[in-house]
C-alpha cells in the first residue's frame, strides 16, 4: 500500500500495439475482418431480450470518501474536508460537491459494500472487469475475457437494425489498445473487441482518421463534420452507382453498410439533439461522449462503455495539484483540490445520463453502472506531489471496499446497497464482490451464465465462475 514519494503512480499505462486502432468515430476496426470473424464464431443469443448496458469506467479509484460513503463523525485523517449533503431520497447522502445526485437520487441506486482483493491497477483492472482471480495480475493484458468482451460473444449472431457493432467503447486515444484498461477478449479472439472511438464528439472537427475499407477501395482523411457527411454521401454514391455491393462478399457488403447507412451516421451526429441536451451533459468530451452513449443504446447497440478519466476536458484548467484520472496519490494530487474541480464536472454528467435515460423511457431497457477498479484508502496519506513540490494530502490503493452508481435496468432505485464501517475500511453489510454485480448485469441482458467458452486450452470455461444476481438491482414488475 506504500508509496514512492519520489515517484507518482500514473496508473493504467498504455502499451504501444502493433495494430493501433484508428480514432474515427466509424473507423477503426477492420470492419469485414470484425464482421466475418464474428459470423465464423456465432453462438446463441438470437432471442435474447431487447437490453443494453452503459458501462462508466472511471480508471485509476475513485474516492468513496470523498463521493458515496462519507463518514462525518470520522476523526480528521479519515473523513476528509467535505460534508454529506441529504437527498431526495430519505437516509441517502452523498457528497456536497454532488449537489446534482442530491436532487435525483431517487432515479439511482448506490452500492457502498463492494470488495476484492487486488490492489494494483492491473490486478485491479483484471479482477473487477473479468469477474475472475487474475492468473497473472502483473500487467494489463488480460487472461480471461472482459465483461464486454463476453457479451459481444454471445449477442454476435443478433444484427443491429441499423449495422452498429455489439460493443463500443468511447474514450480519448487510450482506448485505442484493448490492453490499456484490460479491455481485452483472451480466449473469446479478437473478433469480439469494441469498436473504439477516440475523438471527442463535442468538436466541429469530429474527426474519422484514416477511414479505409478492408479492400482499399477508399481511404481519405476528413477534417470537419461537414465534409465527412460530404465524403460519407459520396461514398455512397459511388457504391450505389457501381456494382460493387453485388461484386464483393457478404462481410465487406455489411463493412460498407456500416460506414454508409445514413440510420448509422445519424446515431453518430449530436446535431440532431436539441441544444438544452447537450448543455445539460456538458459541452465537453465527458458530456459529449455520455450522450453519445445513450443515443448508441437508443440504436440498440448492446453494450456502450465510456471511459471517463480526465475531467479538464470540460475547459477548465488543469491546475498544478490535480491529477489526470482517478489516481489521487498524494504524489499524484491534491485529493481535496483535484475533486474541487473533478467532481462538479462528473455531477453533471452522470446525473445528466440518469436523468435522461428515465425522461426517454429508457431505464428499463438500460442498466447504467458506473464505477471503477477499487476505492482509496480511508486514513488519509499526507506526501510531496510531484508536480508541486509540497506536502499535500492524498489516498491510496483500497479494494477492501468501493462505492459503485447503478441506475435503470427496470430496478427500483433509490436505494442503499450494503455498508461500511465507521472509518470506510471493509463492508460490515451484504459483503459484495465484482462477480455478484455482473451476474446483475447478465441477467438484465437475459444471458444465461452457465454459458460457457472454450479457453486457450479447448477446456469449456462459464462466463462467471462464481456470483449471485444482486436482489436491489432485479426488475420490479
Amino acid at each position: 500500500m506504500k508509496t514512492n514519494m519520489n515517484k507518482p503512480c500514473r496508473g493504467p499505462i498504455s502499451r504501444r500495439s502493433a495494430l493501433q486502432v484508428g480514432g474515427g468515430a466509424l473507423g477503426g476496426l477492420g470492419l469485414s475482418r470484425l464482421l466475418e470473424a464474428q459470423a465464423l464464431s456465432a453462438t446463441p443469443g438470437d432471442s435474447l431480450a431487447d437490453t443494453s448496458i452503459i458501462f462508466v469506467w472511471l480508471p485509476g479509484g475513485p474516492p468513496h470518501m470523498e463521493t458515496y460513503d462519507m463518514k462525518p463523525d470520522a476523526s480528521d485523517d479519515y473523513r476528509g474536508e467535505f460534508r454529506p449533503v441529504n437527498t431526495n431520497v430519505s437516509g441517502m447522502d452523498v457528497c456536497e460537491l454532488l449537489p446534482m445526485h442530491a436532487r435525483c437520487a431517487d432515479k439511482f441506486t448506490l452500492i457502498r459494500s463492494c470488495h476484492h482483493e487486488f490492489a494494483g491497477h492491473d490486478g485491479g483492472h483484471k479482477r473487477f472487469l473479468t469477474g475472475r482471480i487474475p492468473a497473472q495480475p502483473q500487467g494489463f493484458v488480460n487472461d480471461a475475457p472482459m465483461a464486454g468482451s463476453i457479451v459481444s460473444k454471445v449477442f454476435q449472431r443478433r444484427v443491429n437494425p441499423i449495422g452498429l457493432n455489439n460493443y463500443i467503447v468511447l474514450g480519448d486515444g487510450r482506448v485505442n489498445s484493448v490492453d490499456t484498461f484490460s479491455f481485452g477478449s483472451a480466449w473469446l479472439g479478437t473478433e469480439t473487441h469494441p469498436f473504439r472511438i477516440s475523438t471527442d464528439p463535442n468538436e466541429d472537427s469530429f474527426k474519422v482518421q484514416n477511414l479505409t475499407l478492408a479492400n482499399g477501395l477508399f481511404e481519405n482523411r476528413i477534417d470537419n463534420r461537414v465534409e465527412l457527411l460530404k465524403g460519407l454521401d459520396q461514398l455512397r454514391s459511388d457504391v450505389d452507382a457501381s456494382d460493387l455491393m453485388d461484386s464483393t462478399d457478404e462481410f465487406n457488403r455489411r463493412a460498407l453498410a456500416m460506414i454508409t447507412s445514413p440510420a448509422a451516421r445519424k446515431a453518430f451526429d449530436l446535431s440532431n439533439e436539441p441544444d438544452t441536451i447537450r448543455e445539460r451533459y456538458g459541452r465537453h468530451a465527458w458530456g459529449q461522449r455520455a450522450l453519445l452513449a445513450r443515443r448508441l443504446v437508443e440504436a440498440d447497440v448492446n453494450w456502450v462503455t465510456v471511459v471517463m478519466e480526465n475531467p479538464f476536458v470540460s475547459g477548465v484548467p488543469f491546475p498544478k495539484n490535480g491529477t489526470y484520472n482517478w489516481d489521487s496519490h498524494a504524489v499524484n494530487a491534491h485529493i481535496f483540490e483535484d475533486a474541487k474541480v473533478r467532481l462538479p464536472v462528473y455531477d453533471r454528467v452522470i446525473t445528466a445520463l440518469v436523468e435522461d435515460l428515465h425522461a426517454r423511457g429508457l431505464n428499463r431497457k438500460v442498466m447504467l453502472v458506473v464505477t471503477g477498479e477499487f476505492g482509496r484508502t480511508p486514513r488519509i496519506n499526507v506526501q510531496r506531489g510531484t508536480q508541486t513540490g509540497i506536502d499535500q494530502p492524498g489516498r491510496d490503493h483500497w479494494p477492501n471496499s468501493m462505492s459503485m452508481l447503478v441506475s435503470g435496468g427496470g430496478m427500483q432505485t433509490g436505494q442503499v446497497v450494503g455498508a461500511t464501517n465507521t472509518k470506510g475500511e471493509e463492508p460490515i453489510s451484504r459483503a459484495l464482490s465484482p462477480n455478484d454485480l455482473w451476474a446483475s448485469v447478465y441477467k438484465h441482458l437475459g444471458i444465461d451464465t452457465e454459458i460457457a467458452f472454450p479457453n486457450f486450452s479447448g477446456r469449456p470455461m462459464p462466463i462467471l465462475p462464481f456470483g449471485a444476481p444482486i436482489p436491489e438491482l432485479n426488475p420490479v414488475a
